[in-house]
């Protein structure tokens, strides 16, 4: 029912088969209806197909699973167990999230990636240690971590079987595995086996691997390695067994393949020194190197390789030596493949004589070489009667040369295989083993021989056991759930197992024809096909061969090629050969063959002499050789195999499958042809089967009900969720057989979690459209009823606006109207006023113009007539004169003319009248035509003389008229004349008027020019001048701008600079204080192992003699009990012990100088470390110094004259007890004389007085200076406790000057009652002497006191002085600025304010005033209180009793007593006195049985140091140095002791931390003088128990971290869990005994609250919540980056919630300031990463700036990890990844993927002195301590 509805889903996906993809992924277009044929399907890539059903099955194509299980960790939690989904999946985790691990089921699948990934360091081995398998995304440690657990649980030896293809990474698997182990089994540092282990590999992979057509580094051969463990499961051996060497690769390779890979290491190095022995030339001369004709590998220098072989046979312990002989016998091997055999005739062969390469063989073998030559082309034959020498024909010498290369290679890798066995083999028992097997997996070439046949068969077997386990498996849990099952068909190979290996199989067949004398690979292959061909289905024959068979493995058919299987199965060497080597001279060839007498053991072949061939020596039973008894190689594998099945069934078995992804070693890169191949072979795909055969998917019921409580009714849930379940499967899957309830999951068939899973996306998309309708509905409503208010409330306003606009506008229209009908009236009329006007103007000026034109009209004519008269006349004439002077000259032409032709016409006619008449011929014309122009000559002369005589009349008129207007003009002329004269003269004038004006005008102009110029150049240069003004401005505002700029820039660069510079020295000395922590715990994790080995040794070793003990002097001074008191304490050892003798036992010595020596390497370590830290922090110091140096001068004065105060008051002292005791002297025995003026003595006295003072002065002047100079080294040196010591030492002072002043009165009181001595003081008999040296120190007193009143008055007036000048300063300052002030305001208020100033004065006086009082009342009450101590004192010593009861008598016969002066009161305060016998004791009470709980809660915090402080002060108050440092050794020991004891309880650890660290405290406080090693044996004792809490801390959070913070779901109903695999995987749902975030909050506050009560320093408790906060950032992280069920949107919803819990937790504790929140930034980063959008480019750079406390690699991970876990995420696409690796490239970082969780920061003790009294203390009586007194 479930399947038929999900096929009527038109957006359903499936599969359909491809060549290219093997599976393409498509989507239905069309519902499957019952029948149909085909299916309309589309594409990815949006092309649509119709799938054509089988018609005889009508197989529907398989479901492709929902999105939200493509990218599983498990295969087997896929709802769809198919191929095409496991390929998929596989895809998906490979390609897109960079995962190569994915469970299946029980298998490991490791996909070859072609590139290094950084998930193979030690933080990854912790983060997996310790984890279930399930817990973590899949991983190789992982399987490593379960073997490891059930070894340890069920006390089972495990095995890891490794298989694959050649170059699928199998030997790198294993070798990751091998190192888990060691690293989880604690070996590193004592057995190193996994680095011996690893060191055999270049060894292994020289002589085991070679280049094949797959693969560069092929393993020609398998092997498992045993890792042997004790009884505490550390690693102690190893065993390695090998397993079908390929020999055949000796003498034979294909084309482009290599031998194996040791022949050309020594071929590419034949140029050393070491090697020219060898005679070795290039691998191409070589015939069994250059047939694959690929002698090298690309990348690969095969002489640097043979260095690092070289190097690891030294670390596995095979000497120099050795080496040369293994070379030897390789170059050898070489040689032999060179010797050339010839043809003698058809059945012998022969070699050459002197051949140079089986020389150099036999000399390198150290054979003889006539005896080589000889065997190599003869065998012996051996019959019942006799024995004779046969020929070899070439072609069977050749094999039989090849057989001998073959037989010696394999001898020689055996060995080398024993010895590496050897350098692991462990010397203690071992308990149990992990065997790690590194086989090869189902091979097929185009042809396969023998050893595919092999290989093949092996894998064979190895199938059969994973099968039946995988079944087996499935059926334990089927019973342990209580479920029916039925038996589930699984493909069983047995058949094809006992075609093989079964009687009359293909092997003992094979051995059969063997065994025949003449049998050969046709006759084997005959055999096959009549005993095997159509009577076994799983064997065939292909059709155009006679000499192959086919065999139907579980992975595919195979076909092999008979050629060369008897060959090889035989691998016959002939015992004469044989025999000669072992006569060979060379030790090693007679060590390698001198087991061939030896029979084949079982166990020797399982070692790796699979191919061990027994050849004997000819005896006397010829019928029982050696021939005949020998173990074919076939027959030898098996046997090894089944020892090694034997092995594995005995042990737990765990599987890791590798896959080569593709054969181009493509990094990342995918091919699914190839892919299916390999999983096909490996059985995965047999394993998905099983799986899917039975109930695949499996749910416990809270997970169940957890996951599909959305498709539950409220009346469907019960408080029985079992019942629930149950109820709710039966309504929602019909048909029962699709699942089964067991005990505590539910199991569901193949397809039936898809279902539930499509029911809930589409109640969940039904509900999801509900809710966006209903919202959008009323989001909708909203915005409608806001637009439709918002639209009614402008439609109010815009008509309103509207209307007043139109009633403005009529307004404004009316307004314009009357307007404009006024202003065109006005400009209407203006306009025609304006134009009659102008009118009337024109009109008048045109008449005017008119007039005047006519007027000058008339004058110019009348003007021109005259002139037109006058000039007519004069042409006239003018013409008449040229008229009449051309006629005359015209006359007198014509006239010549004539003449001329009359005279020549005269002449002619004179000549000739014939000539005449031809002339006269045609001139008759001419005549006439001349005649007629006579005549009209004659015509115009007439008319010409008309006119001529016209013209005359006229120019008479004419000329009447002009003389009368010549003379009218002469009188005229006359007038002119005159005229003329006179302007001739104002002409003159006129132009030197003109003349005068030019000058002027052009002076003018010059000026204007000049003043243009002037002006010009002026106005040029004030422009420029601004220019420049302006210029030099911005140069100014620029340089300025630059200054500040400069000046800020170096500012903030030397702020920078500091602070960079600062932040690198806090930085280095972290560094260096947390190497110097990490030595000094790697150093007390010696100095345990240094105890137990101790210890150890106590029950092994001989007691030395008395007397007789070893010391290190390089023993730290941190070391526990053997620091200061050892010497006491081995005294008694040995005292106690006594001679006895005690047998002596073995004992590894070398162990104990490695550890001694490493322990004084460590010591020197620590001391250059310490060194280093001094350093840094004087450097720090001084850095600092030079900040405070002005204040710190002062300072230093200040202390300066504190030191010559206390310096004279002592010396005051000093002499006022000598006047006391001098004037007892003088008052017993009066010598006035001696003291008279000018008497001897008084005169020496004055002498010595002088000289004294002198001397005096001089010491005081030193003793000032180099208090100074102390001073000033304690101010460089702590400069930080100065003015804090300072004020102790002042209190100290006064303190000790007012008891001394007690003292002394005390004193001189008592010494008025006693008797003067008779011999104290006396130097002689008078007492002379010592009455001159009191007097001078009465002196020396009195001058001393008036000089130091003067001082004193001096300093005090100069200082009254100051204070007197500063506070007239500061008076005149106000008063200068309330007068400037007052003079701004009104004269009222200037009033009120002088009223208010002097309100102010008044009444600051009287605070002045009454401070006085307050201080002179301060100093009566202290003036009384020393008169009652006084009086005090005098009645306690009874003073006064004394003097009544002593009469003068007994004051003289009193015994003279040495004046003895006490140590001040305040020494005697504060210690306690104990005796050196009860210190025991006293550590024994206090450290060692004392409860921390009692003392914390009913004591004061920090009792147990303030007790032993108060001793130690007493101690060193007597000097008695071996007393303190016994008590402190004392200490020291007897704390480590109860942290050894009782080191994993916090409250103990907390307790002594708070008391040690008061106790250092207390010692710097109080200046207790103790040397430089007790206090670095503190301080390191300090971070030691540091150290020690913190990993009690993190054992305690530890099991909380990761449950709390990510797998409990704090926000309820956010994250759903998606189904689960076959592995076992946390769920998210709070089971009872699992840990929330509340019960990390809890222990915090246990923690916080315990270490409050001890007393803990805050900010130590800072450091520690710090170190807390680290630890649980730094778990979750790792956990979040190896954990992709965690790496979802509602994860970092619940992750951001817990921190914020954690967060307000540290806000509650006012630890804010801690510095913890800034440790859990990371993990608020990688939270912020999981629900930010993770799509555009924007989003990529929003993430880049976000995570900056995140590494590239991890924010890779996370994205890569994202997985939705629902249907309406999405996953982050491959694009953005690597846009966000373009982004970060950048960056410089640790390519370290997780964070170290055990880094611990380095720990500081800031001084913290004690405010508690130490006077007060009273010990309690429960600590059992009444042996101490009170001082």
């Amino acid at each position: 029912l479930a399947c038929s509805q999900l096929w009527k889903s038109k957006t359903r996906k499936v599969w359909i088969p491809d060549a290219e993809d093997v599976w393409k992924s498509a989507k239905l277009l069309k519902d499957y209806k019952q029948g149909d044929k085909l299916l309309r399907l589309e594409l990815e890539d949006g092309k649509v197909v119709e799938h054509q059903l089988d018609p005889r099955t009508m197989n529907l194509p398989h479901l492709r699973n929902p999105d939200i299980l493509v990218g599983e960790n498990d295969l087997t939690a896929l709802s769809y167990l198919h191929e095409p989904a496991v390929l998929h999946n596989l895809k998906v985790r490979f390609i897109d999230s960079k995962l190569i691990y994915t469970y299946c089921g029980i298998v490991l699948v490791a996909i070859n990636p072609y590139e290094t990934l950084p998930i193979y360091g030690t933080d990854i081995i912790n983060a997996y240690s310790g984890q279930n398998m399930g817990d973590m995304d899949p991983h190789i440690f992982a399987v490593a971590e379960e073997a490891y657990k059930q070894m340890a649980r069920d006390e089972r030896n495990q095995s890891i079987i490794v298989s694959g293809e050649s170059g699928a990474g199998k030997t790198v698997s294993a070798k990751y595995a091998m190192r888990y182990f060691a690293t989880v089994s604690g070996s590193e540092s004592e057995a190193n086996v996994e680095e011996k282990v690893l060191a055999s590999n270049p060894i292994m992979e020289s002589i085991g691997n070679a280049k094949t057509t797959r693969n560069d580094n092929s393993s020609r051969f398998g092997k498992y390695i045993e890792i042997g463990f004790d009884k505490r499961y550390r690693i102690i051996g190893a065993n390695m067994r090998t397993y079908l060497l390929e020999k055949s690769r000796v003498v034979f390779q294909a084309d482009e393949e290599r031998n194996y890979h040791i022949f050309y290491q020594l071929c590419a190095s034949s140029n050393l020194p070491e090697l020219k022995v060898l005679k070795l030339v290039n691998a191409n001369n070589f015939h069994y190197t250059k047939q694959g004709r690929s002698p090298v590998i690309d990348g690969v220098d095969d002489a640097k390789e043979l260095i690092n072989t070289r190097n690891a046979f030294t670390l596995l312990g095979i000497n120099d030596s050795y080496q040369m002989g293994i070379f030897r016998v390789l170059a050898a091997i070489l040689h032999l493949g060179n010797v050339e055999i010839k043809d003698r005739d058809a059945d012998s062969s022969i070699i050459p004589p002197n051949n140079a390469h089986l020389t150099v063989f036999c000399d390198l073998m150290g054979v003889t070489y006539q005896d080589m030559s000889h065997w190599l082309c003869h065998k012996k034959l051996i019959t019942a009667t006799e024995t004779y020498i046969k020929p070899f024909p070439k072609l069977q010498a050749i094999n039989a040369r090849d057989a001998l290369a073959k037989h010696i290679y394999a001898k020689l890798f055996s060995w080398i295989v024993d010895h590496v066995n050897k350098a692991l083999h462990a010397t203690v028992k071992q308990h149990s083993f992990i065997g790690v097997l590194d086989i090869y997996g189902f091979e097929t070439f185009e042809i396969n021989s023998f050893e595919q046949f092999c290989i093949n068969y092996a894998n064979e077997k190895l199938q059969q056991q994973f099968n039946m386990h995988v079944f087996k498996l499935e059926q334990e849990e089927y019973m342990k759930e209580e479920i029916p099952w039925t038996l589930i068909d699984f493909y069983d190979n047995q058949p094809c197992i006992n075609l093989i290996e079964a009687k009359l199989g293909i092997l003992d067949l094979l051995d059969e024809e063997c065994r025949m004398p003449k049998g050969t690979d046709d006759t084997w292959a005959q055999k096959l096909y009549n005993t095997h061909l159509n009577k076994c289905d799983l064997f065939q024959k292909p059709r155009l061969s006679n000499r192959a068979f086919i065999i139907q493995h579980f992975a595919d058919k195979v076909e092999y090629q008979c050629e060369g299987f008897l060959e090889k199965n035989k691998d016959t060497v002939y015992e004469e050969q044989i025999h000669v080597l072992k006569l060979s001279k060379f030790e090693l060839l007679v060590e390698l063959f001198q087991d061939e007498e030896q029979s084949v053991s079982p166990m020797e072949a399982q070692t790796g002499a699979r191919t061990r061939l027994s050849v004997k020596p000819l005896k006397a039973r010829a019928s029982q050789t050696s021939r005949e008894h020998k173990k074919t190689v076939g027959h030898q594998f098996r046997n090894s195999l089944q020892l090694l099945m034997e092995t594995l069934n005995a042990t737990t078995p765990h599987y890791v499958r590798c896959i080569k992804p593709n054969d181009y070693k493509y990094p990342f890169t995918f091919d699914p042809r190839r892919a299916v191949q390999q999983l096909r072979a490996c059985g995965v795909l047999e394993t998905i089967r099983i799986s899917a055969a039975g109930f695949p998917s499996r749910w416990t019921y809270q997970e169940f009900f957890s996951r599909y409580r959305v498709l539950m009714k409220q009346k469907d849930v019960l408080s029985d969720r079992k019942l629930t379940c149950r109820n709710v499967l039966e309504k929602l899957i019909k048909d029962k057989d699709k699942y089964q309830f067991g005990k505590t999951k539910i199991f569901f068939r193949a397809g039936q979690v898809a279902y539930l899973e499509k029911l809930r996306a589409d109640k969940l998309r039904a509900a999801c459209i509900r809710i966006q309708k209903t919202i959008r509905c009323w989001l909708l409503r909203k915005k409608y009823l806001r637009m439709r208010s918002a639209a009614i409330t402008i439609q109010r306003h815009v008509r309103g606006y509207q209307a007043r606009c139109l009633a403005k506008f009529l307004r404004r229209t009316r307004a314009a109207i009357t307007i404009q009908k006024f202003q065109r009236m006005y400009v209407a009329r203006q306009r025609y006023r304006r134009m009659q006007d102008a009118a009337l103007v024109i009109q008048c000026i045109l008449r005017g113009y008119v007039a005047r034109q006519k007027y000058q009209q008339m004058v110019r004519e009348h003007k021109a007539v005259i002139i037109q008269k006058m000039v007519r006349g004069w042409l006239a004439r003018q013409w008449y004169k040229r008229s009449l002077e051309a006629i005359v000259y015209l006359q007198c032409c014509v006239r010549r003319m004539r003449a001329k032709r009359e005279l020549k016409k005269l002449k002619i006619e004179a000549r000739s009248v014939e000539h005449y008449k031809k002339l006269n011929i045609g001139m008759e014309n001419k005549i006439m035509q001349l005649q007629r122009k006579v005549d009209e000559q004659h015509k115009d002369n007439k008319n010409l003389q008309d006119r001529l005589t016209n013209l005359e009349n006229t120019y008479s008129s004419e000329s009447e008229k002009l003389r009368n207007e010549v003379d009218r003009l002469r009188s005229t002329e006359e007038e002119a004349r005159v005229n003329s004269n006179r302007i001739t003269s104002l002409l003159e004038e006129l132009a030197k008027l003109k003349k005068d004006l030019e000058e002027t005008q052009r002076e003018k102009k010059t000026i204007e020019e000049y003043a243009d110029k002037y002006k010009l150049e002026t106005e040029q240069l004030v422009s420029e001048l601004k220019e420049q003004n302006t210029l030099l401005k911005t140069e100014k505002e620029d340089l300025n701008r630059l200054i500040l700029e400069q000046a800020q820039e170096m500012k903030e660069k030397m702020e920078k600079a500091l602070v960079e510079e600062t932040k690198q020295i806090e930085c280095e000395l972290n560094e260096e204080r947390s190497r110097y922590q990490n030595l000094l715990t790697e150093h007390l994790h010696l100095e345990a192992r240094y105890e137990d080995l101790k210890e150890e040794m106590t029950l092994t070793m001989v007691i030395p003699k008395p007397g007789h003990r070893r010391t290190d002097s390089t023993h730290s001074s941190n070391e526990s009990e053997y620091t200061y008191n050892s010497e006491f304490a081995e005294r008694d050892e040995e005292a106690s012990r006594g001679p006895e003798d005690v047998p002596k036992a073995p004992l590894d010595m070398s162990l104990f100088l490695k550890l001694q020596k490493r322990v004084t390497e460590l010591e020197q370590d620590k001391q250059s470390l310490q060194n280093e830290l001094d350093r840094k922090e004087e450097q720090i110091h001084r850095i600092k110094a030079t900040e405070e140096q002005r204040n710190r001068a002062r300072g230093a004065e200040l202390e300066y004259e504190s030191l010559k105060r206390q310096e004279l008051e002592s010396e005051n002292k000093k002499l006022k007890n000598d006047l006391n005791e001098l004037r007892k002297v003088l008052s017993e025995k009066p010598t006035a004389a001696i003291s008279a003026p000018g008497s001897p003595a008084y005169k020496v006295l004055l002498d010595q007085l002088n000289s004294s003072n002198e001397e005096l002065e001089v010491r005081k002047e030193e003793v000032l200076i180099l208090r100074s100079q102390l001073v000033s080294q304690k101010e460089a040196m702590q400069h930080k406790e100065t003015m804090t010591e300072a004020m102790f030492y002042a209190e100290d002072l006064q303190k000790m000057k007012d008891s001394g002043e007690i003292t002394q009165a005390y004193l001189g009181l008592k010494e008025v009652n006693r008797s003067p001595p008779k011999d104290y003081h006396e130097l002689n008999e008078d007492g002379e002497l010592w009455m001159v040296y009191e007097g001078l120190k009465e002196t020396n007193r009195l001058l001393e006191s008036q000089l130091q009143s003067q001082r004193k008055g001096y300093e005090n007036e100069v200082e009254v002085l100051r204070g007197e000048l500063q506070s007239l300063k500061e008076e005149n300052n106000r008063q200068q600025q309330l007068l400037a002030q007052n003079l701004q305001l009104p004269p009222e208020a200037r009033i009120e304010a002088s009223l208010q100033h002097e309100i102010t004065r008044l009444t600051n006086e009287n605070l002045d005033l009454m401070e006085q009082l307050e201080k002179q009342d301060k100093t009566v009450r202290k003036l009384k209180k020393q008169l009652k101590l006084f009086a005090k004192k005098i009645g306690e010593m009874g003073v006064f009793n004394q003097m009544e009861n002593v009469s003068p008598g007994q004051i003289v016969d009193e015994p003279i007593r040495p004046v003895n002066i006490p140590r001040k009161e305040k020494d005697f305060q504060g210690m306690f006195e104990y005796k050196k016998d009860d210190e025991v004791k006293l550590v024994k009470n206090l450290i060692l049985e004392l409860k921390p709980r009692g003392v914390a809660v009913n004591l004061i915090p920090g009792l147990p140091a303030y007790i032993l402080f108060m001793c130690l002060r007493h101690a060193d108050y007597l000097n008695d140095d071996q007393k303190v440092r016994s008590l402190l050794t004392s200490t020291i020991n007897g704390i480590k002791k109860i942290l050894k004891k009782r080191g994993d309880d916090f409250e103990t650890v907390s307790f002594w931390l708070s008391n040690t660290c008061r106790f250092l405290h207390c010692l710097k406080q109080y200046s207790v003088v103790t040397l430089n090693d007790d206090w670095q044996v503190l301080s390191d004792l300090a971070i030691q128990i540091y150290q020690q809490l913190v990993k009690v801390m993190d054992s305690i959070l530890q099991p909380m971290i990761v449950s709390g913070m990510l797998e409990h779901e704090t926000i309820q109903g956010v994250s759903g869990v998606k189904p689960t695999g076959l592995r076992k995987r946390t769920s998210s749902i709070a089971d009872e005994g699992t840990y929330t975030l509340d019960s990390i909050l809890r222990q915090l506050s246990a923690f916080h609250s315990t270490m409050c009560q001890h007393g803990m320093d805050p900010e130590l408790i800072k450091q520690v919540v710090k170190q807390m906060f680290y630890i649980i950032g730094a778990v979750t992280l790792n956990n979040l980056l190896l954990r992709k069920d965690m790496c979802s949107w509602s994860k970092g919803m619940n992750i951001r919630y817990n921190v914020s819990q954690l967060e307000e937790w540290l806000r509650d504790k006012n630890l804010m300031t801690s510095g913890a929140k800034e440790t859990l930034e990371p993990l608020i980063q990688a939270a912020q990463l999981l629900q930010v959008k993770k799509k555009t480019d924007e989003d990529a750079e929003a993430i880049c700036s976000m995570c900056n406390a995140l590494s590239t690699a991890q924010i890779v991970k996370v994205l890569n990890l994202y997985t939705p876990v629902n249907e309406f995420e999405e996953r982050v696409s491959v694009t953005f990844i690597r846009t966000i690796q373009i982004r970060l490239r950048d960056r410089k970082e640790s390519p370290q993927l997780l964070m170290d969780s055990k880094q611990i920061f380095p720990v500081t003790f800031p001084f913290n002195p004690s405010s508690l009294s130490l006077e007060t203390i009273q010990i309690p009586t429960s600590l059992n301590l009444g042996f101490l007194t009170r001082v």
